[in-house]
């Protein structure tokens, strides 16, 4: 019997670009069946990985520095060892640029999709500061012969939702806040007293407020809680597994342009994402339908007035 086809798949960050990255993946598994695919990625996407059940294998890459011989050896012996037959690069930046240059040592060299100059597959097309990469994955596959590829649901990630609802006790219509972002991007970040403002609001529209995030937001969900005591605070108490779950119940989810939101979207949650300057909603923004995005230069400058004359009670489910 002959050896299966080995597949090596690169998507090392970051968190809502990873989710993008999934409907890829899940074509390239589609039309590789048969195959052995491994996938380079860094420590905190290693257990979404391995959820998805698309990989054989799964190597974390621990970027070695410009000047770390030992780790550059670590990488080329990744290639060496892998014995890849084709890589799909999703990663496409300066660091996949240099793993392109240390796979074409190896005999025989592997097949690269990527937009590098040499690659068996290049998308040569330079849109990356202009369109969405969904849409760069799905062009970059389609040079490979890989079509149709279609973002993933993420159908496969979350528990049960009645056990959840019942554990933090959570009413019916609920909408979930995400008043954080990267703790290195706070211009990504609309001010919790508008978020607490929002809540109050929303909650007169018989929807109650779930603020999620992580245990160093939880400074911020006590500023919202502190204009509607009857906001539901679960930063630091969900997993990222939980998330898509609570979305495909929400009437509908409100956040800054930050992981958690990209996760929840792709249930079909109604989805308000917030943006400053600081990144393109053309770009950033989870691309589907009941998606809608709302943009300042500086996020100080958005007023809760301005969100709420782009909410409408009718867009929530309920």
């Amino acid at each position: 019997m002959d050896d299966p086809e080995r597949i090596l798949v690169i998507k090392l960050s970051a968190l809502g670009d990873f989710i993008i990255a999934l409907g890829a993946m899940r074509a390239i598994r589609t039309h590789h069946a048969a195959a052995h695919i491994t996938l380079m990625t860094t420590q905190p996407f290693e257990s979404l990985a391995i959820q998805s059940g698309l990989f054989n294998d799964i190597i974390i890459d621990q970027r070695p520095k410009k000047f770390d011989p030992a780790g550059w050896m670590r990488v080329r012996h990744v290639f060496k060892t892998g014995r890849f037959n084709r890589v799909y690069d999703l990663q496409n930046n300066q660091r996949t640029a240099l793993y392109f240059r240390l796979s074409q040592m190896m005999k025989p060299k592997p097949q690269w999709a990527g937009t590098m100059a040499g690659a068996t597959w290049r998308d040569v097309i330079s849109s990356k500061d202009t369109e969405p990469a969904a849409l760069r994955h799905a062009r970059l596959l389609a040079l490979t012969g890989i079509e149709n590829v279609q973002g993933d649901d993420l159908h496969w990630l979350g528990g049960d939702h009645t056990a959840l609802r019942g554990l933090f006790e959570i009413p019916e219509p609920y909408v979930l806040i995400v008043p954080g972002c990267a703790p290195s991007r706070p211009e990504k970040r609309w001010p919790a007293d508008h978020y607490g403002d929002l809540a109050r609001r929303l909650y007169g529209w018989g929807l109650t407020p779930v603020i999620i995030g992580t245990h160093d937001e939880q400074p911020l969900a006590k500023i919202i809680a502190g204009h509607c005591a009857q906001a539901i605070d679960l930063t630091g108490q969900t997993a990222l597994s939980d998330l898509p779950t609570l979305g495909r119940f929400a009437a509908g989810v409100i956040g800054n342009d930050t992981g958690p939101v990209h996760m929840i979207a792709p249930t079909g949650c109604p989805t308000w994402v917030l943006f400053s300057a600081s990144s393109d909603p053309k770009r950033h923004a989870p691309q589907y339908p009941w998606v809608r995005t709302i943009q300042r230069s500086s996020l100080d400058d958005l007023s809760v007035n301005d969100v709420m004359n782009v909410l409408r009670a009718r867009d929530f489910r309920t």
